[in-house]
């Protein structure tokens, strides 16, 4: 490859036109393209290529999450990656969790990188010398193993964690600053399981997925080759374009279409 320098190499890019994507620093096996990466038999083997792909986020401590979407962009056969993903839940391999980012949006995280993180976020708080922190053992011992669902009451709640010990309301709303539990808008009494740390995140993977939208609805075509468009940079998101690419074929926003040179991403007309 010809060296040039960044003055020379630099072209001028439209007003909100994402840029190329920066050097990855992963392995050899993880640079493959998306479009050699993009079809798999097996959702657990998607999961953990998605899981091996997620993007280094600076200033966030969050474990590497997939969405359910991008497992349909990958998996074809929709009914086979909800069976799957059901009996991985039931076996304990990961969790899934409700995103306020739409009605549809789940997250699924594996069990071991999610008590990972509630030990992160135990840790950060005995730094501050905050009580209590018994509470987040009695979580990952009794709750986390016992309740699958993505979603529990607080009668339950409170009834697995006092297999830990003497519960206080305080116990929960403990776990709830911490960002493990966020309460239901429709019965407060309920409560949806949460990934800690991920509000940022959640926050770009709406603006990610507007700027993708808005940038092939600029093109003549509406479309792009996607070995091209894998290569620029979202400016609103900390997730890269591989990321917000599986999401929305898998959410059917966009489809692929064979051309002339592989695959391109096309904007599904409503």
């Amino acid at each position: 490859m010809e060296n040039s320098s960044p003055s020379t190499s630099r072209k001028r890019r439209r007003a909100g036109e994402p840029s190329p994507e920066p050097e990855s620093d992963l392995n050899d096996d993880q640079l493959l393209s998306l479009e050699e990466n993009f079809n798999f038999s097996d959702t657990l083997v998607a999961l953990h290529m998605m899981r091996a792909h997620f993007p280094r986020i600076d200033k966030v401590s969050v474990q590497p999450f997939i969405l359910w979407s991008q497992l349909y962009s990958s998996v074809k056969d929709r009914t086979q990656v909800d069976r799957e993903l059901e009996s991985l839940r039931r076996e304990g391999v990961l969790r899934t969790f409700k995103l306020s980012t739409g009605q549809d949006d789940h997250a699924i995280m594996f069990l071991d990188d999610y008590l990972s993180q509630i030990e992160r976020v135990s840790k950060r708080l005995e730094t501050q010398k905050q009580e209590g922190l018994s509470v987040f053992e009695w979580f990952k011992e009794h709750v986390i193993h016992s309740k699958l669902d993505p979603s529990i009451g607080h009668e339950e709640l409170r009834s697995l964690l006092s297999l830990g010990g003497k519960v206080k309301e305080e116990h929960i709303s403990l776990l709830i600053n911490a960002g493990l539990l966020t309460r239901q808008l429709i019965d407060p009494n309920m409560y949806w399981f949460a990934i800690p740390n991920i509000g940022s995140i959640l926050k770009g993977l709406s603006q990610g997925r507007e700027e993708l939208m808005s940038f092939l609805n600029r093109r003549k075509y509406k479309e792009m080759p996607m070995a091209a468009l894998e290569k620029k940079c979202l400016r609103l998101s900390p997730l890269d374009m591989r990321f917000h690419l599986r999401d929305l074929l898998g959410s059917g926003h966009l489809k692929t279409v064979e051309g002339p040179t592989g695959l391109v991403v096309k904007i599904v007309k409503d």
